[in-house]
C-alpha cells in the first residue's frame, strides 16, 4: 500500500498527486452510493409503516428519501477535500462552496420533514374537528417553508460574507424597507391574511357569497383565497381586499328563511279570504323544519293595483338548501291544489277597459251654441 502512494505520488495533477484525486472520487463515490441506498432502504420503510398504518412515520421516512442522496453526497466532498493540498488563493473559495452545499442539503432536508407536520394536523383535525380548522394546515405548512427558506438564506449569506448575523439583518432591514415599499400591495394581502385567519369570517370548504359571487372556499393561501364558484369557475380574491369586504357565509347561516305573497282576485268575498289565510296557516302550521322560536306567519297585508296580497313568512331548520327547496316544492303544491278545491282564484295583472255607451257610465255629447250654453242630446 505504501509502495502504491510513492508511486502515485510521482504524477501530479493540478497540485495533487494521483492518490490525492483517487481518494477524494472514492469518498465521493461512496458517499453517493450510501445516499443511494439510504434513499431504497427509507422508500421500502415507508411503503411498510403505511400498511402498518404509520402515515406519520411513513411520510417522515419517504420525505427524508428524497434529500438524503444530497445531503451525504455534500457531506463526503466535505470530507474528501481535506485529502486535496489546495492553493491558498483558492482554499477559501473552495471550502466556502462546500458548507453553502452542506447548508443547502440540510436545509432541503428540513423543508422535505414539513410534510410530516401537514399530516399530522390532518390527522389532529380529523381526531378532533373543533380543536382547529382547516385554514391553518395549509397556513401553517406554508409558513414554516417560508421561514425556512428564509433561514437557510441567511445562513447561506453568513457563509459566504464571513459577517455576523446581526450586521447581515442590519443590511436586510435597509434593503427591506426599500423592497416593502415597492411590494406593498404583496405585504397587504399577507397581512390581510393574518386577519382572516384571526377574525375567521370563513373556513376551508365553507359556502359564502363574496362581490355577488357565490362558492365554496377551496383554498387559503399567504397571499390569496381561491373560492369555487357555482358555476365551476376558479375565483381568486387578494387577502388584503378580502379582508375589508362584506362576506356573506352562507354555510353558518342557522336556517333559510322564505317570504312570499299570495295574490288573489279582487272579486274575492271577505269569507274566501279568511279561508285562503286559514289554509295557508294549515299548511304551515307545525310544518317540516320549524323551530319553536321561529313560527310561521300569514299575514292579509296589502290590496295592491290589481291584487289582494296575502303575505308569507316561514323558516327552515337546518340550513340544508335541498331540502328547502323540497319543502317549498310542497308547499307550493299544496296551496295550488287547496286553492282550486275551495274556488279561490289566484291573480294576475289585469287592465279594466270602460266602453263608451255603458249603461253605468253613459256617454254625453253636447254642442255649444252661440251664447256660450251647452246643449246636449
Amino acid at each position: 500500500m505504501e509502495d502504491l502512494i510513492n508511486q502515485s505520488s510521482e504524477y501530479v495533477f493540478v497540485g495533487n498527486e494521483l492518490w490525492r484525486i483517487g481518494l477524494l472520487t472514492f469518498i465521493i463515490l461512496v458517499s453517493f452510493l450510501l445516499g443511494k441506498t439510504l434513499k431504497y432502504v427509507l422508500s421500502k420503510s415507508s411503503s411498510k409503516l403505511n400498511e402498518s398504518g404509520s402515515n406519520i412515520l411513513s411520510v417522515a421516512a419517504m420525505a427524508a428519501s428524497k434529500s438524503v442522496t444530497f445531503l451525504l453526497f455534500a457531506l463526503g466532498l466535505r470530507v474528501g477535500i481535506f485529502f486535496l493540498e489546495i492553493p491558498e488563493a483558492f482554499s477559501g473559495l473552495v471550502f466556502t462552496s462546500v458548507e453553502v452545499l452542506i447548508v443547502l442539503a440540510i436545509g432541503l432536508l428540513v423543508y422535505r420533514q414539513i410534510e410530516v407536520l401537514d399530516i399530522w394536523l390532518n390527522k389532529f383535525v380529523d381526531d378532533d374537528p373543533d380543536t382547529i380548522d382547516d385554514m391553518l394546515m395549509p397556513l401553517a405548512g406554508k409558513s414554516l417553508r417560508v421561514v425556512v427558506v428564509i433561514l437557510v438564506l441567511l445562513q447561506i449569506a453568513q457563509t459566504l460574507s464571513d459577517q455576523p448575523i446581526t450586521s447581515i439583518l442590519t443590511g436586510i432591514g435597509i434593503g427591506g424597507l426599500a423592497l416593502g415599499l415597492a411590494a406593498q400591495d404583496t405585504i397587504k394581502n399577507f397581512f390581510g391574511s393574518i386577519l382572516i385567519f384571526a377574525d375567521k369570517p370563513f373556513n376551508v370548504g365553507e359556502l359564502i357569497t363574496l362581490d355577488g359571487k357565490t362558492g365554496v372556499v377551496e383554498e387559503v393561501g399567504v397571499r390569496t383565497t381561491k373560492v369555487r364558484t357555482l358555476d365551476g369557475h376558479l375565483l381568486t380574491a387578494p387577502n388584503g381586499n378580502l379582508a375589508n369586504s362584506t362576506i356573506h357565509n352562507i354555510t353558518r347561516r342557522p336556517y333559510i328563511r322564505r317570504v312570499f305573497s299570495v295574490t288573489i282576485t279582487y272579486d274575492t268575498t271577505p269569507e274566501k279570504v279568511q279561508r285562503a289565510i286559514d289554509i295557508l296557516k294549515e299548511i304551515l302550521d307545525n310544518h317540516e323544519g320549524m323551530d319553536e322560536n321561529y313560527p310561521p306567519r300569514v299575514i292579509f297585508d296589502e290590496m295592491a293595483s290589481h291584487s289582494l296580497n296575502i303575505k308569507c313568512f316561514y323558516w327552515y331548520h337546518p340550513p340544508d338548501y335541498w331540502k328547502y327547496m323540497e319543502f317549498t316544492e310542497y308547499v307550493n303544491m299544496e296551496i295550488l291544489k287547496r286553492f282550486n278545491d275551495e274556488g279561490i282564484e289566484f291573480a294576475f295583472p289585469t287592465q279594466t277597459i270602460h266602453l263608451a255607451g255603458d249603461d253605468n257610465r253613459p256617454l254625453n255629447v253636447g254642442i255649444r251654441n252661440e251664447g256660450g250654453d251647452l246643449s246636449t242630446s
